[in-house]
């Protein structure tokens, strides 16, 4: 084996397409909105945590879609709910690691206390710099690049219109300010993205483990690395 290929990759973006909490409640016998809590309460703090020991430098979770609104009634609440608890607590004790916080998603949806919550975050946490936290919040890859189009044919000045790119339309999406995924992540088995990332995704490695966002422990996250690690990546060439 070359020296190259014994060489460790950099893992500097990992997105985690947050799936399974549902299943893992019923598994346990437990309300729907216990997985939830638990990867709120139990299983983001530490995992952050961790990622920055191991050298994350942007880590990424998406945590409420496009589409889940159309959930039920109750469930919808009681994670609205979550958010606020999130925000006021989990979010608190991030901020007081260095940890920077990151909104990618239409969060003009949100109920305006939420909103106003997750503007105040983001301001406060602007420069901290021991690792990035991007919280994917109303977040659809196919709502992201229509936004981003809407962006373009609102300023004739922009970038993109004076010199067409792949880099300047990067420009105009939601994470123009962290790189594109290393590696993405869903936990629960399903194999499919399901428009998280679509641009940003192209050359991203893809990892579906079938243990669940409520079991994303430290041990897991090393096994992602691990598989990472595994994987060569060659971007096309």
């Amino acid at each position: 084996m070359n020296i190259k290929d014994t060489t460790e990759k950099k893992l500097t973006h990992l997105a985690v397409i947050m799936d399974g909490n549902r299943r893992w409640a019923h598994e346990y016998g437990l309300p729907v909105l216990e997985g939830h809590r638990r990867v709120v309460d139990d299983i983001v703090d530490p995992l952050i945590g961790y990622a920055t020991e191991r050298g994350i430098q942007y880590i990424t979770f998406w945590a409420w879609s496009t589409e889940n609104w159309k959930r039920s009634k109750d469930e919808v609440f009681g994670i609205m709910n979550l958010f606020r608890h999130m925000i006021k607590k989990c979010w608190q004790r991030l901020h007081e690691k260095g940890v920077r916080i990151a909104i990618i998603g239409d969060i003009s949806k949100f109920p305006p206390d939420i909103k106003k919550s997750l503007e105040d975050v983001v301001e406060q946490t602007k420069h901290n710099t021991n690792i990035t936290a991007v919280f994917a919040l109303n977040y659809g890859g196919r709502d992201e690049i229509l936004r981003a189009i809407n962006k373009i044919i609102e300023n004739p000045s922009s970038a993109f219109r004076l010199q067409p790119s792949f880099e300047h339309f990067s420009e105009m999406l939601d994470t123009f300010f962290i790189p594109d995924p290393d590696m993405i992540v869903r936990t629960g088995g399903e194999q499919r993205l399901s428009g998280f990332l679509l641009w940003q995704s192209e050359y991203s490695e893809l990892y579906f483990p079938t243990w669940y966002m409520p079991e994303f422990t430290k041990e897991k996250l090393d096994e992602v690395i691990n598989e990472f690690q595994k994987r060569q990546r060659r971007f096309g060439k």
